[in-house]
């Protein structure tokens, strides 16, 4: 239960003025208005959270001259007031210092020194943490409450100073001298001082709605300055450290001064308050506080002089004015420069209409810059950034040819799609230098929220526009070059599916009203020259791939990687370590040493890293030597790099009956793949290892049932299909493997187990086997047969079909290898089981 303020005030009044009025032998004392008090305010059914600040009638003030000042007393900190002469004030103990600094001068003379902290955050003060000058105390009444705390009533008496602490435990006990107040000056003056502070006082009582009207009258009825002061000085809403400089100030006059000061400043604030509440209060919604907050600080900063846009919508409007743009977004801009016009700095929604206006000035509506259809110079160019892949610079050209005789961009997206490390994403940069435009590369890899591509809807804390924006916005043209990359590893989920977003941008017949949700207009995209990049066109989209021409880039053979080091990565690599005037050079045979040795890739980027290991080495050696030798030799290689990482030679320790090696195509390019089959004693049971996929199970399968039923053409035992159990398993578990290409190598294998005979060392195979036993032809020739050649196979069985994409690889890449093209499993076994 709480005691009201006006109860309290009333009580208070009674205490203090009351006693005047009665006869002099009913004159309550001090103690008795205390004890009184006391059953007011903390009576033990009362859960009281608010102790007020008392001020006593000023008749007790005289009193406090008379009292005895020890020369030493025990030291109370107080943490966040300051007690002053003739005020009571109520105090729960906490600290075991202050208990037993309250417990002991309690049970002496109950005086004890007050003096305030000089940081309140202070939980374990020390010397230097205390004021100087205090109040020296009177023990009024100690109450031991139900948690077990200490409540102290105590009553200043008069200021005194320390000039030594003597002791710090068990509590703070100081030797102190007494500082005497002045008498009261008598001049109109000071009495002017008196009642201009019973004025100002008077007015923030009124102006403050929480404190009763009833403390007024106390005012007014206090007639002795020097309490006055402290009265008021103990209840002014000020800080700490101003309320000791007041405490400190022998001289009456200057702390009356000062404290007009204090309470000037706090009128000024009350009054302040007042106008805004009162300007604001018409307006209050409650539900709307942080709009009601809002007004609060628009009518403040009027106050302060304003904080106006005028500048900031003038700036805008001359921009506009040298803007290039459609009519409808010239009309959206005329639409939101008038609302921000409306609308003040402070409102939240200004930043958002502003946002939007700026988008609008930044974008480059219809600024394209100068293309350059010169053929021979981008011939030129992509021959100097690119090494081999004649006949996707042919496609290049030709589509910048159209481009150059057509004048519109209404043709197929291109899409360049092959294993990593190739050249895709930088043939695009080739691409952009050739016609002399901006470039921009936008990475698609792992985007799962469709509000990347079309932007989020301006509302929205956050808010932006899509990616094709930003980047338009960041290069200043309408028709850059842009990569698409890794268009293939765009994900969906809850939050759209970004690659449905991407058909309005890349479909020529939608793309010049593409529609942002941010920007809230359409934009024209037609003039930008899109080219996306993937590694596996099976994971797009079958809408999206619909949009793209796709045009396929293999790996590198060994010559083409030596190549490209030599006019490409060794000079890179050599500028990147500072070893740019060194004149060392590495050899073709060196070259070729690291990518067989080092390196298994269809691109060049192991090979990169590689080259860069050589390079730290030499520079580590220039460094420590101050030269090098003229050439990097094999011996350097492997003193660098350790021993070789790939070896050929296990084409040979593998030759055994039972194991086949075949050809797999995966997203990074071509691989060697061992077939493994090995018999046990059973009841004919085919078992199958390896990760395999369902269409490589049911090859399995195929082989297993076509050897069967043409057992006694190859000559085998059919008593071996039902007392022996078949398992085949594909090395490297981890991996998922899939398709139909292993189908004749799970053919030959089987039957290389069946029949005892060993396969022939350094032959592959690959093509997909029918229960016929017919051969059918698979993809990713090339890949295939530049993986055979990394791994120094020597023969490569394929599908008769197949032929057409053989020829299509340049002759030097593939020399060495021998092809035989089969029709029938029949053949394909007479050329690999040997013995």
């Amino acid at each position: 239960m709480f005691v009201s303020g006006a109860q309290i005030l009333a009580t208070i009044y009674s205490f203090v003025f009351l006693p005047s009025r009665l006869k002099r032998d009913d004159i309550l004392t001090t103690e008795d208005r205390i004890m009184s008090l006391e059953k007011l305010l903390l009576r033990p059914e009362d859960d009281m959270d608010f102790l007020p600040i008392i001020p006593l009638n000023e008749s007790d003030q005289d009193d406090t001259n008379g009292i005895e000042v020890p020369a030493e007393i025990a030291i109370l900190p107080l943490r966040n007031t300051v007690l002053f002469p003739g005020v009571v004030l109520p105090i729960t103990v906490g600290r075991d210092k202050s208990i037993k600094a309250v417990n002991d001068s309690y049970k002496g003379d109950k005086l004890i020194g007050v003096v305030a902290q000089k940081d309140s955050n202070v939980e374990d003060p020390g010397i230097k943490d205390l004021e100087q000058i205090g109040t020296i105390a009177k023990i009024v009444k100690q109450i031991k409450m139900p948690d077990g705390g200490t409540t102290i009533i105590i009553q200043g008496k008069s200021r005194f100073g320390i000039d030594a602490v003597i002791e710090d435990e068990p509590y703070f006990r100081a030797k102190i001298h007494r500082l005497d107040d002045e008498e009261s000056p008598k001049d109109a003056d000071f009495e002017a001082y008196v009642a201009n502070i019973k004025d100002l006082a008077t007015e923030i009582i009124q102006l403050s709605p929480n404190i009763p009207t009833e403390a007024s009258i106390i005012l007014k009825n206090i007639e002795n300055p020097s309490f006055l002061i402290h009265f008021v000085s103990s209840n002014l809403n000020t800080d700490i450290k101003e309320k000791q400089r007041l405490l400190e100030l022998n001289n009456i006059r200057e702390r009356a001064d000062l404290l007009m000061q204090l309470l000037q400043k706090e009128l000024q604030f009350a009054e302040l308050k007042n106008k805004v509440t009162t300007k604001t209060r018409t307006e209050i919604d409650k539900q709307q506080r942080e709009y009601f907050l809002q007004q609060q600080l628009k009518s403040i900063k009027e106050e302060l002089g304003g904080d106006s846009n005028v500048q900031e919508v003038k700036e805008m409007q001359k921009k506009a004015e040298a803007k290039k743009w459609p009519a409808a977004a010239k009309e959206l801009f005329k639409k939101g420069i008038e609302k921000l016009e409306r609308m003040h700095p402070s409102t939240p929604d200004y930043s958002v209409v502003y946002n939007h206006l700026d988008l609008m000035l930044d974008l480059p509506w219809e600024e394209y810059t100068e293309d350059h259809y010169d053929l021979k110079k981008a011939k030129k160019t992509l021959d100097i950034d690119h090494y081999g892949m004649q006949k996707i610079k042919e496609r290049i050209l030709e589509y910048l040819a159209v481009l150059k005789l057509k004048g519109d961009m209404k043709s197929p997206i291109l899409c360049f799609v092959g294993p990593p490390g190739i050249g895709k994403t930088s043939l695009g940069r080739s691409i952009a230098n050739a016609i002399g435009r901006k470039y921009i590369r936008q990475s698609f890899g792992g985007l799962h929220d469709e509000s990347e591509i079309r932007g989020h809807r301006k509302t929205y804390i956050g808010a932006m526009p899509g990616r094709i924006l930003q980047s338009l916005r960041k290069v200043k043209s309408s028709n850059p070059v842009m990569i698409l990359d890794e268009i293939d590893k765009i994900g969906n989920d809850f939050r759209g599916d970004p690659s449905s977003a991407l058909l309005e941008v890349l479909d020529p017949e939608q793309n010049h009203t593409f529609y942002d949700n941010y920007l809230e207009t359409e934009y024209d995209l037609s003039k930008v020259l899109f080219i996306a990049t993937a590694n596996n066109l099976q994971n797009i989209q079958p809408a999206l791939r619909d949009r793209l021409e796709i045009i396929e880039l293999s790996g590198y053979a060994v010559e083409e990687k030596i190549e490209i080091a030599k006019r490409h990565l060794v000079p890179k690599e050599k500028e990147l370590h500072g070893l740019k005037s060194s004149n060392f050079r590495i050899s073709d045979k060196v070259l070729e040493k690291m990518i067989q040795d080092y390196t298994r890739e269809s691109g060049v980027r192991e090979l990169d890293r590689q080259l860069a290991s050589v390079m730290r080495y030499q520079a580590k050696q220039l460094a420590l030597k101050g030269k090098l030798k003229s050439s990097v030799t094999a011996e350097d290689i492997e003193k660098i790099l350790g021993k070789p990482r790939y070896s050929n030679e296990i084409y040979k320790t593998a030759n055994m009956p039972g194991v086949a090696v075949g050809l797999a195509w995966t997203y990074v390019g071509g691989d060697i793949l061992f077939i493994e089959t090995s018999l046990s004693e059973g009841k004919g049971e085919l078992k199958l290892t390896g990760n395999l996929g369902n269409v490589m199970k049911e090859s399995a399968t195929t082989a297993l049932t076509y050897l069967q039923s043409n057992a006694n053409k190859y000559a085998l035992d059919q008593k071996l299909f039902e007392k022996k159990n078949i398992h085949i398993h594909v090395p490297e578990g981890a991996v998922p493997k899939d398709g139909p290409s292993a189908g004749i190598t799970m053919m030959t294998a089987i039957a290389s187990a069946l029949t005892g005979k060993k396969v022939k060392p350094f032959l592959a195979m690959t093509g997909e086997s029918t229960l016929r036993g017919q051969v059918l032809p698979v993809g990713g020739i090339k890949e295939k047969v530049l993986a055979a050649k990394r791994a120094g196979l020597k023969e490569i069985i394929l599908c008769w079909q197949n032929e057409k994409d053989v020829q299509e690889i340049e002759s030097e890449f593939i020399k060495g290898i021998k092809f035989h093209y089969v029709k029938t499993m029949n053949q394909v076994l007479e050329l690999a089981l040997v013995g």
